[in-house]
C-alpha cells in the first residue's frame, strides 16, 4: 500500500516522466493548499486518477485564469500521472487556456448556424470595437476574443459567450453596449 510516509510509486513514476516534460520553460508554480485539496477531493470520485484531470485543470484555471506549464506538472504530481497525460487533456479541451487571457473571454460561435446568421459581421464588430482579432487580447488585458465551434445556441445565432454568459442573437449594433457590461 502506498502512503505518503513510504512514497507513492505512481507519483514517483509521474515525477520521472515530468523530468522530461519539464526540460522546456517551466515557471515557478505551486498549488495553493485549497487547490491541492480540491484536486485530491476530485480524485476521490474516480477509480482512475486520470479521470480527475479535467476537474484539476478547471480548478487551477478558475483561480488563476489560465493553466501554465508549471501548473501542468503540479497537477500531474498530485494525480500521480505523467505530465504528458495532463497536457493532452489540457490541449484537447478548447476552454482550458494554456496562455494568459484577458479578464473577460469572448467566445464567438462559428458554427454553421451562426455563420449563416451573421457570424462574420458580429466578429468584425467586436474586432472594430476592441481593436483585436480572433486569438488576441486587448492591451489592457480586459478582453480576449476566441472562436468556438458551437455554443449550442443554434436557435439564437449569431451567438457569443462572455465568460459564462451566453448572448444571442447578437447584432453588430449591440456589441458596444454588451461589452460595456463587462468593465
Amino acid at each position: 500500500m502506498d502512503t505518503p510516509a513510504t512514497g507513492n510509486t505512481r507519483a514517483s513514476k509521474a515525477s520521472q516522466g515530468n523530468l522530461i516534460a519539464s526540460a522546456g520553460r517551466v515557471d515557478d508554480f505551486e498549488l495553493t493548499d485549497e487547490e491541492r485539496h480540491e484536486i485530491e477531493h476530485e480524485m476521490g470520485h474516480y477509480e482512475n486518477p486520470r479521470a480527475a484531470s479535467i476537474g484539476a485543470l478547471k480548478t487551477v484555471q478558475k483561480r488563476r485564469g489560465w493553466v501554465s506549464d508549471g501548473a501542468i506538472i503540479a497537477i500531474s504530481d498530485v494525480l500521480g500521472i505523467p505530465s504528458s497525460d495532463v497536457e493532452g487533456v489540457a490541449t484537447f479541451y478548447s476552454l482550458i487556456f494554456r496562455q494568459p487571457v484577458g479578464r473577460h473571454v469572448i467566445l464567438v460561435c462559428d458554427s454553421s448556424s451562426c455563420f449563416l446568421t451573421g457570424h462574420d459581421e458580429l466578429r468584425d464588430a467586436i474586432s472594430d470595437e476592441l481593436g483585436i482579432g480572433l486569438g488576441q487580447t486587448t492591451g489592457d488585458d480586459r478582453f480576449t476574443m476566441l472562436p468556438v465551434c458551437c455554443l449550442g445556441a443554434c436557435d439564437r445565432g449569431p451567438a457569443l459567450m462572455i465568460n459564462e454568459d451566453l448572448h444571442g442573437p447578437v447584432e453588430p449594433g449591440d456589441v458596444s453596449a454588451l461589452l460595456e457590461r463587462y468593465t
